[in-house]
């Protein structure tokens, strides 16, 4: 009797981790231009599903700033959908302030300049989220920004993650606003975990930004 209670004891803790809600995690990522190191990027998301992204870009030229970025957004979510956002970027002496709270029957962006209303359940380029690829709609957090998305899956291929090789899916992100192209984004989600591994750019000026994990 008592071996039988302990197997449902240990079947019950099972059943209580895989019902258990998105789980604290961490990702930190070096940021590359080209095959120079210009910040990092991280993602950190606790227990309450609140997202906290923080970035912080320089770039030099000839040992002079050339270009400073610095970005943080605080994202609270629920059930994949948006709730709240509060961000702060600096990017070349010019700040921008976005806020949005999910009211009603719709979710309120304003960035200082004008005010949106937006589905009750938009995202944003939560990246961590592979959910993210079935929208035709994402938020940029820097800007409020509602871009039109579109997703292409490239294929799987080996990527270096922290060293070490793991087979990963790739995909395409195209990003735009009123016709016009804003975002050109290609990700990395590993097969065995799904876990984003890798993120690359093409700046409008034909540059390459990499995420590469620590």
């Amino acid at each position: 009797m008592k071996r039988i209670l302990m197997n449902k004891l240990s079947l019950l803790t099972i059943m209580l981790t895989l019902a258990s809600p998105l789980q604290a995690r961490e990702w930190a990522f070096d940021v590359y231009l080209d095959k120079t190191k210009i910040g990092q990027h991280t993602f950190k998301l606790n227990n309450a599903q609140q997202l906290v992204s923080q970035a912080k870009f320089n770039v030099k030229v000839l040992f002079i700033n050339a270009y400073d970025y610095h970005h943080k957004a605080i994202e609270n979510w629920q059930n994949n959908c948006l709730t709240a956002l509060e961000a702060d970027t600096t990017e070349d002496s010019v700040y921008t302030k976005v806020n949005g709270q999910l009211k009603a029957d719709q979710f309120v962006v304003d960035n200082g300049k004008e005010t949106q209303s937006l589905p009750t359940c938009p995202m944003t380029f939560a990246y961590w989220n592979q959910k993210i690829l079935s929208q035709s709609k994402l938020l940029n957090p820097q800007n409020a920004d509602w871009l039109d998305t579109k997703v292409t899956k490239l294929g799987t291929e080996l990527v270096d993650v922290k060293g070490k090789k793991v087979e990963a899916t790739r995909y395409r992100l195209n990003a735009s606003l009123n016709g016009k192209p804003k975002l050109n984004i290609e990700l990395w989600y590993e097969n065995d975990s799904s876990d984003w591994v890798a993120l690359k750019s093409i700046t409008p000026e034909g540059y390459t930004i990499n995420y590469k994990l620590k």
